[in-house]
């Protein structure tokens, strides 16, 4: 089953993410704090919204997105930040679940597009995305900034 997430789901949204960062072998960039992540998700000023995958009762994944905007179209667009489900629980259509309705909640919101990031090494990931007719955007580079780059070129 796929809803929307409720306040009540942070804590196993917390254990998704860990479990995410350790499979993309990131775990020493988390720092992922429960009530920061119930602030922008369920605060006064949401900044994302999360879907979940359920079986029997037990979240077993998640899909994190938030809307971005097309200056070309004039139109919202979706960005999806995270797609993950537990190895174990992998193989039963929780992933396709999740995209499917993100990508029905993108369509039925009026966004133009739907967007995300893959890590080159991650094949099963690339291999399930190319499923839905994805396409990868070679001409565009991602571009970040972080920690004092951050702060940096906010004072300049």
């Amino acid at each position: 089953m796929i809803r929307t997430a409720l306040p009540a789901d942070i804590p196993d949204i917390a254990r998704l993410i860990r479990a995410l960062a350790e499979y993309e072998k990131l775990t020493d960039a988390l720092a992922l704090d429960e009530s920061r992540l119930h602030e922008h998700l369920f605060g006064k000023e949401p900044r994302a919204e999360v879907l979940i995958a359920e079986v029997e009762g037990r979240v077993a994944g998640f899909a994190l997105f938030f809307h971005n905007y097309s200056t070309f179209k004039a139109r919202p667009g979706l960005y999806l930040e995270d797609l993950f489900v537990e190895p174990a629980m992998r193989g039963r259509g929780l992933g396709k679940a999740l995209f499917q309705a993100l990508a029905k909640l993108a369509h039925d919101r009026g966004c133009c597009r739907m967007e995300w990031a893959v890590l080159r090494w991650n094949e099963p990931a690339l291999d399930f995305y190319r499923r839905f007719d994805a396409e990868p955007l070679e001409e565009w580079i991602t571009y970040r900034l972080t920690g004092p780059a951050l702060e940096r070129a906010g004072q300049r």
